[in-house]
């Protein structure tokens, strides 16, 4: 039987607030926050792979790093059937971090992360060359006004 987000217990829960926060905490310091074994945590974070509920783990980026980058919103519009292509060459761009299909005007919205004005430019020029897009809208990220430190977006 597989295991449901919504039929964990509080110590699961606790326990994958604590390892969002930081992946890397060693079961003894996560034991001892938890209140509970070192076994136990050890048994759990192995259920939680095993049931996908933990699917992986990531690097975050220091706050310098992130500060001198630029990242930008793109909506991408396609011509027809032309999705799957589209999204293979898109994924070879590193600097690519989230696609997302979405309704509305555009049917992606792409997060890109460079590291200059010229190789967001670049990078800009490399999806509008691909084969299938018809169409972008940039918006450059100015500042972040609420950050939940989730990540990529």
């Amino acid at each position: 039987m597989s295991l449901r987000f919504d039929q964990l217990d509080d110590i699961d829960r606790s326990l994958i607030a604590l390892l969002q926060v930081n992946a890397r905490e060693t079961a003894t310091n996560l034991a001892r926050k938890l209140g509970v074994a070192r076994t136990t945590v050890l048994s759990r974070i192995t259920r939680l792979e095993r049931n996908n509920i933990i699917a992986g783990y990531s690097v975050r980026l220091g706050k310098e790093v992130d500060a001198n980058m630029i990242n930008a919103y793109v909506g991408i519009q396609l011509q027809q059937k032309s999705g799957r292509d589209v999204i293979k060459k898109f994924g070879k761009m590193p600097e690519m971090q989230v696609l997302c299909a979405v309704s509305g005007e555009f049917d992606y919205v792409a997060w890109l992360r460079a590291n200059s004005p010229e190789r967001l430019d670049e990078l800009l020029d490399e999806i509008t060359d691909v084969e299938g897009v018809d169409k972008t809208t940039t918006s450059i990220v100015l500042a972040r006004k609420i950050d939940r430190g989730s990540g990529n977006i």
